[in-house]
């Protein structure tokens, strides 16, 4: 399928699910491409994965009741989120201990509620590898919504997020309150991934929220251009990833997941100053540079 023929489709009132698709994936990727910085700043990406598996009770309550599954999701997202930052006030268990324990929790009392519900195969394996065709019109509002949210909470409170994952320990000290902004970072990721897993899924929903940052990291040295860089590359490889999944029938997100690697690799090999062949260059250029290394 040329270009030129998908955009027919986008414009096909008959179709009238894909471009709802590409919306939800292209607001997503940015959301989850700036929430993705600070996460890959402060080296937890397995938060997002944890994450994940939190807000799926919630996304089960809302498919048993029919509720909205952002909101239900958001709601189990949050209260699991209160729950890590008040368990890990207790230094004496590490943070990563009280995420893997609160979060496994979450997805097995999801498993159990799923369980309970009539189609749960079907509806089940929509949640895990998410689903194109399944996106109401309310959704494309509550995630709008929701995004333009997160994305002016963590442009306010830049500076202490950053603050809080270089260091801990000068953030207290320069009066930051710490608590309140590892709270507001694990909340921003549990509504960054209920708006994403309708599209990619609940397994595959880390690599929009880390692989798009990761590669930005590699890109540049700045963190302001990296949290312009990552949302770009997140909405480039979601588009391109609904193009190919739409032009060859395959799922749609893992193609995306597929997309965001390639750019990840890409950015591995050939960065200009971080990349692999450019920190190979360097030894070469500075002994041609200076004599004394000759």
């Amino acid at each position: 399928m040329s270009p030129a023929e998908f955009l027919s489709d986008l414009f096909n009132p008959e179709l009238a699910f894909l471009p709802k698709a590409l919306a939800v994936a292209v607001m997503s990727s940015i959301v989850c491409g700036v929430v993705g910085c600070h996460v890959v700043l402060r080296g937890m990406a397995f938060i997002g994965d944890a994450v994940a598996h939190a807000v799926f009770p919630g996304l089960a309550v809302a498919f048993v009741t029919q509720g909205s599954l952002v909101v239900g999701g958001a709601a189990a997202g949050v209260v699991t989120a209160v729950l890590v930052a008040l368990f890990s006030q207790n230094r004496r268990v590490r943070e990563d201990a009280v995420i893997g324990v609160l979060f496994v929790a979450a997805f097995a009392l999801g498993l159990v509620v799923m369980a309970r519900a009539p189609g749960y195969g079907g509806s089940l394996q929509q949640f895990l590898f998410g689903s194109i065709a399944g996106i109401p019109t309310s959704d494309l509002y509550t995630v709008a919504g929701a995004g333009l949210v997160i994305l002016a909470v963590t442009f306010f409170a830049h500076k202490e997020l950053v603050a809080v994952s270089l260091d801990r320990e000068t953030a207290s000290a320069m009066g930051v309150r710490v608590f309140w902004f590892d709270l507001l970072l694990y909340v921003s990721v549990a509504f960054a991934v209920v708006i994403s897993v309708q599209v990619i899924g609940n397994i595959l929903v880390l690599a929009l929220l880390v692989t798009p940052a990761a590669t930005a990291r590699l890109l540049t040295d700045r963190l302001a251009a990296m949290m312009v860089i990552s949302p770009l590359l997140g909405g480039g490889g979601s588009l391109a990833g609904l193009y190919l999944s739409w032009s060859y029938d395959l799922p749609t997100g893992a193609t995306i997941v597929l997309v965001l690697t390639a750019l990840f690799v890409m950015a591995w090999l050939f960065a200009p100053r971080h990349g692999l062949l450019a920190r190979r260059r360097v030894p070469v250029d500075s002994d041609r540079q200076d004599p004394a290394g000759a």
